[in-house]
């Protein structure tokens, strides 16, 4: 299968070399890449250079439109059976065409979507950021873990679909909304088969500092209530999780004045998670720092992703 990979990518050279060095490595060479600048003022144009003889490239400038049309622009342009999407700031293992070639074969996928984790040369809190939005306690649970691989929705950072798929879907029909997972519902629903390939996963080199985290995940939640306005049944109760969690906040302390054995129940629910959370994310990492980390980290998860979905709830998106 001959593979076409699609980059996006706005305002972040530094990144895009590391990703075309990890392309390089793969033991699957049967790919293209073309990388769409998204109207960014600092361009990538020479990073792509220096992989013009390394690779089969091709790179296109266009004006900003958002991620999702961008993704659309470069898969129109690519000459591929198979169209596998990558965010700029992603590291692909060497065997993850190998893995993904087998399994679209044997599964008869026509379209996938893979998790992400954190290398070992990531920062702390990198590594931190990626335990918050892959943990079991936390919405990030749902993501790359779940039984049935036909319930997953795929995620624009590692996603793929056929040729056939694209055409007849039009890909993305936002630039920033929760499109991904947009996308993931309509596939389905046009009869094709999109399932998790667990072991197709990426690094995830995400560059947020905690500031810009909590933001992307108040846009998370926003998102999926814009998405669920389409596809109602984007919107599981695990989803409300983080919302009772953000409330709970402020309700348990005003319950403390009226019935004080209530509050401290609560506290202790509260002060378990916490717990669960550093043992949990100093295990996985095996760093007491990045555990530490990671109390910010998901606590700051949940409650900007609680906060998305009710203003996502009262305050009407644009259409998709």
């Amino acid at each position: 299968m001959f593979f076409s990979i699609i980059i996006p990518v706005y305002n972040r050279p530094e990144e895009i070399g590391r990703l075309l060095e990890s392309l390089l490595d793969q033991t699957y060479k049967f790919f293209e890449v073309i990388v769409v600048e998204d109207g960014s003022d600092l361009t990538c144009e020479k990073e792509i250079a220096e992989y013009s003889s390394k690779l089969s490239i091709r790179y296109f400038y266009e004006e900003n439109q958002g991620q999702g049309l961008a993704r659309n622009y470069g898969m129109k342009m690519a000459k591929g059976d198979y169209f596998v999407l990558f965010d700029s700031d992603c590291i692909i293992p060497k065997n993850y065409f190998e893995i993904l070639n087998k399994s679209i074969l044997e599964r008869q996928l026509d379209a996938h979507g893979g998790p992400d984790a954190a290398a070992k040369d990531f920062s702390s809190l990198q590594k931190a950021i990626n335990y918050s939005m892959t943990s079991v306690f936390t919405t990030g649970g749902i993501r790359g873990k779940m039984k049935d691989p036909a319930k997953f929705q795929a995620r624009g950072f590692n996603m793929g679909m056929s040729k056939a798929v694209f055409e007849e879907t039009r890909g993305f029909i936002d630039p920033n909304q929760g499109e991904d997972i947009e996308l993931s519902f309509r596939i389905k629903k046009a009869g094709y088969r999109l399932e998790l390939v667990k072991e197709a996963f990426v690094y995830h080199a995400r560059r947020n500092d905690f500031d810009s985290f909590l933001r992307q995940c108040y846009s998370f939640g926003k998102n999926r209530i814009n998405v669920s306005r389409y596809h109602p049944e984007a919107l599981q109760p695990v989803h409300l999780f983080p919302v009772i969690f953000l409330m709970g906040l402020f309700i348990f302390p005003i319950i403390s004045i009226l019935y004080l054995p209530l509050f401290k129940l609560a506290m202790g629910v509260y002060g378990i998670w916490f717990l669960l959370i550093f043992l949990h994310a100093t295990v996985i990492s095996q760093s007491v720092i990045v555990g530490f980390l990671s109390l910010f980290t998901s606590f700051g998860q949940l409650t900007a992703y609680g906060w998305g979905i009710l203003v996502g709830s009262w305050r009407k998106q644009g259409p998709l």
